[in-house]
């Protein structure tokens, strides 16, 4: 007797959680579940201090749980959602409770240090992660790593640079990798003198030409510190060593990352520079959701370069990779002096120069006085975090520093 095949399922929509609902990862995640009916439901949202767009976003989407960071935002929040049956809470335990809904994965991007507990918790409750938060990694990578390995959790490299790396290894191991290059559009100042450099001012290096981020990442991607940040994320991510991870100045921002393996085989991870794109991939893998972002065409764009980037022009890049090298509490340390000093151009009161040379003072300060041990758990590497941002804050008060 011949049976005849079963009719298809339907399958089940893919339970979400959005940490950093409102913020630009956050809208563009939207955008790809917006674009995807049916494939998605969203479960829980939580954002930073963005009240009235984190009500909408949960309306929009039937969220049944809404988070803000801001535990003075409560009521506010609660105000916004009356009447639709969306539970609201705030402050850090609100956010973890966001975090530890039930779901099946949970997209990581809340930005800053801020991101790090409820992600994390999202990883201890055995929650799939989709991670665009760099300071999980940066800031804690070791033990948020373990964390994942002991829980069994899939940490998918949300990143542009970090997903073309995930795609382009193709399911590769470790040990046949001979080297990962990460892709830098070279910022604004690319083709700038170093004399125009340190004039530089907030407004001309929050003009980036090819990607629209927040400003702190903005401003890192002028001083090419994002890339630094990115190479500690992928140290973590890939399990490979420091020294097969290197960095490539690629204006078209076409190439995102590539991989050499033992052969001398190199591929590449390429698509037009839409975060929409990456999202998606994390959205749906192992399957594929399919976007409205622009298609890339070869023959149009015509040809892609590639450069050595100017540690000269850019010492923050040099900085970050010396970080890397010595690792410890080394990466924390750059991580959280940084966010401090970008604060600070940013608010006008230092120079751009000045940031890549205050956090490598700040760097070399810990290093003298051996302070700079690997955190042996996240509690441990945002107590680092607070004791750099608080040196960090005084050290703008002193010259010499």
């Amino acid at each position: 007797m011949t049976l005849a095949p079963k009719a298809p399922s339907a399958k089940a929509p893919k339970k979400l959680t959005i940490l950093g609902a409102t913020g630009s990862i956050g809208r563009s995640t939207e955008a790809v579940i917006a674009g995807a009916p049916g494939s998605f439901e969203v479960v829980a949202v939580a954002s930073g201090n963005d009240v009235r767009n984190l009500a909408r976003v949960a309306r929009v989407f039937g969220a049944k749980f809404a988070a803000v960071a801001n535990l003075s935002a409560y009521e506010e929040l609660k105000a916004e959602l009356a009447g639709s049956g969306i539970e609201a809470a705030a402050g850090p335990e609100g956010l973890k409770q966001a975090a530890c809904m039930e779901s099946d994965l949970v997209v990581g991007a809340i930005a800053g240090a801020a991101g790090v507990e409820p992600t994390y918790a999202a990883v201890e409750a055995g929650r799939d992660v989709a991670l665009a938060n760099k300071e999980c990694l940066v800031c804690a990578g070791e033990p948020f790593m373990r964390m994942a390995r002991e829980r069994g959790v899939r940490v998918l490299p949300m990143d542009s640079e970090h997903n073309a790396i995930f795609q382009a290894l193709g399911g590769e191991s470790a040990d046949r990798i001979e080297k990962m290059w990460l892709t830098a559009s070279g910022g604004p100042f690319r083709a700038w003198s170093a004399a125009q450099i340190a004039e530089a001012t907030p407004e001309q290096a929050l003009a980036h030409p090819n990607w629209t981020m927040g400003p702190k990442v903005t401003i890192d991607s002028a001083s090419l510190m994002n890339k630094g940040l990115e190479l500690i994320e992928a140290l973590h991510i890939f399990g490979v060593d420091a020294k097969k991870l290197d960095v490539l100045v690629h204006p078209q921002s076409i190439v995102h990352g590539l991989v050499s393996f033992a052969d001398g085989a190199v591929t590449a991870g390429m698509a037009m520079p839409d975060m929409k794109t990456p999202i998606a991939h994390c959205l749906g893998w192992p399957d594929r959701v399919a976007t409205q972002s622009p298609r890339l065409d070869l023959a149009q764009i015509g040809a892609l370069t590639f450069e050595k980037p100017d540690f000269a022009r850019f010492p923050a890049l040099r900085v970050a990779m010396e970080a890397l090298a010595a690792g410890g509490a080394m990466p924390t340390i750059l991580n959280a002096a940084n966010e401090v000093m970008v604060a600070a151009f940013l608010d006008k009161q230092i120079g751009f120069n000045e940031i890549a040379a205050r956090v490598e003072a700040i760097c070399e300060l810990f290093e003298r006085e051996g302070a700079n041990s690997a955190p042996a758990n996240v509690a441990e590497a945002l107590a680092i975090d607070h004791m750099v941002r608080e040196r960090s804050r005084k050290s703008l008060l002193d010259l010499s520093c």
